[in-house]
């Protein structure tokens, strides 16, 4: 009896362990997904979900949308959208870039319903390229415009936005030459620093938003796009035109995967583990197990 009770404490505690491996791994979403919409940007929210902006045609206005990944199960959150691009969490509200304006869609609303943010007739000048976002730990909103991103690869800027929707002008190409077709942003929790990578010089910079002051840390990533750090510190960057993503390593470019079609807006899962990467030609989202 001793044995069969032996027996049956390990194979529960067995069983159990397995269970909460298996739930942690379904709950979280991080198992690769095909048949995608032209997906651009990912971010993982606190409860597992997966929130993809899938553009679709690009170029085509309204149908582009946010597709929701919940358990392993796929549904389209929002409709109607037209580029939807970079994505970020404030509190239960997905915000997310689209061409000139940036739309707020409140994750505690069913059915969810986007809401234009920020027009584009609040901007200084009406955006050519929203592309990504960020926030910092103050509630404040980064946006990215990457200009001119398709032709001359210029005229790009960054913006702020505080909670109160007071929208400032961060940097752009006549405060600094450098400055041509931001894209990926990342903020620091103070608000005090944000890392840029540029699409069209391939350059990672690290801008001090009090010093006003845009200092170089890496190059070499080729049409960069997304940027993330992990809780150690480790800075992953993406390159779209050339399907590749890098592990910063003392301020070089190191490859940590190619392959890809596409490699647009990265993210980390909420493990701090793991690499979202969506493949936008390929219609794809990739996985990487970091360590």
């Amino acid at each position: 009896m001793l044995y069969g009770y032996r027996h049956r404490v390990i194979s529960s505690l067995f069983a159990a362990a397995f269970f909460s491996l298996s739930s942690y791994s379904h709950a979280h979403g991080l198992d690769p997904v095909n048949g995608l919409l032209t997906p651009e940007s990912v971010i993982q929210a606190a409860d597992g979900k997966l929130y993809v902006s899938e553009i679709n045609e690009f170029g085509k206005d309204g149908d582009g949308q946010i597709r929701v990944i919940d358990h392993g199960k796929s549904s389209v959150l929002v409709q109607g959208l037209d580029d939807p691009k970079g994505l970020t969490i404030i509190g239960t509200d997905l915000f997310v870039a689209d061409k000139s304006r940036v739309w707020r869609v409140p994750l505690n609303q069913t059915p969810a319903k986007a809401e234009v943010y920020i027009a584009a007739t609040e901007f200084p000048q009406v955006p050519q390229f929203l592309n990504d976002l960020a926030a910092d730990a103050n509630g404040n909103l980064y946006v990215s415009d990457s200009g001119d991103i398709m032709g001359t690869g210029k005229g790009g800027a960054v913006y702020k936005i505080t909670p109160q929707r007071k929208l400032s002008l961060v940097i752009d190409g006549k405060a600094d030459p450098r400055v041509l077709a931001p894209n990926g942003l990342l903020a620091d929790a103070k608000g005090e620093h944000l890392l840029v990578v540029d699409f069209t010089s391939g350059i990672l910079y690290n801008y001090d938003l009090a010093a006003r002051k845009l200092q170089e840390i890496a190059s070499g990533f080729g049409g960069a796009d997304g940027i993330v750090r992990q809780a150690n510190g480790t800075v992953y960057v993406s390159d779209w035109k050339n399907g590749k993503v890098y592990r910063v390593d003392n301020n070089k470019a190191v490859l940590l995967k190619d392959g890809y079609q596409s490699a647009a807006d990265i993210a980390l899962s909420q493990d701090d583990h793991h690499l979202l990467v969506p493949d936008m030609k390929a219609g794809a989202l990739d996985v990487i197990r970091l360590k």
